[in-house]
């Protein structure tokens, strides 16, 4: 995957945040009964809003990253990963909230540039490969709550929401999942249950136009994205 940006949620954080896919239906026709039946389609996409973000006068550091963001995706055109909330519904295996751990390596090391490595407090890995366009997943539970129904996930930017769970073998759950798979996920495949992230688009060329309030020392822009569908059709 080439280097894409990701939205800085602890700099620009939303005060309201929603994140809905959005499906595909397909008409078959009213009948005779006056009733328009509708065909779901696997072909959804996310779409996300980020409400009322806080942009101080008195923080530069906000400012700034803002104009920098803005002028990276220079429109609808650029790519961004952006977090969905999801800990309403994660998994936690203690059945509650759990925060990101921060830790060295096993041999007490931490990256090159001094940082600790990040830890999710959620572990559910792939059970097999799962290919391009499958609507269904095979889960391994290796540190988690022993529900996966409901819950979301992505692997790569790649975001995805599971439904009613379809088989259950040990500490294996199979599940339908949406959108269809975007790219292959290899078997054993660490899933990111914790944070996780959608690959996106602007909604709007101007979607990142900002007013500056001398009266109230403060802006609440919002942002809408959509999932960047194109970027995985063409790969």
């Amino acid at each position: 995957m080439a280097l894409i940006i990701e939205w800085p949620i602890c700099v620009l954080r939303p005060q309201q945040a929603s994140a809905n896919l959005v499906p595909f239906t397909r008409s078959g026709g009213r009948t005779l009964g006056g009733v328009e039946p509708s065909t779901r389609t696997d072909l959804g996409f996310w779409s996300i809003d980020y409400g009322n973000i806080v942009v101080s006068n008195k923080n530069r550091d906000q400012w700034q990253t803002w104009n920098a963001i803005r002028q990276k995706l220079g429109g609808r055109s650029g790519l961004i990963a952006v977090r969905v909330r999801s800990s309403l519904s994660a998994p936690y295996a203690s059945g509650k909230f759990e925060p990101v751990i921060e830790t060295d390596h096993s041999d007490d090391s931490p990256f090159d540039d001094d940082t600790p490595y990040t830890q999710g407090a959620i572990s559910v890995v792939t059970d097999g490969v799962t290919a391009v366009g499958a609507t269904s997943i095979r889960l391994r539970i290796i540190n988690a709550d022993a529900n996966l129904v409901g819950v979301r996930f992505s692997y790569n930017h790649a975001l995805y929401e599971t439904g009613p769970v379809t088989s259950i073998s040990g500490d294996i759950w199979t599940v339908p999942i949406s959108p269809s798979v975007r790219e292959l996920i290899p078997a054993g495949a660490d899933l990111e249950f914790d944070q996780p992230t959608c690959l996106c688009h602007l909604a709007e060329d101007r979607g990142m136009d900002i007013d500056q309030n001398a009266v109230g020392k403060f802006s609440l822009p919002s942002v809408s994205f959509v999932e960047a569908v194109d970027y995985w059709s063409n790969l």
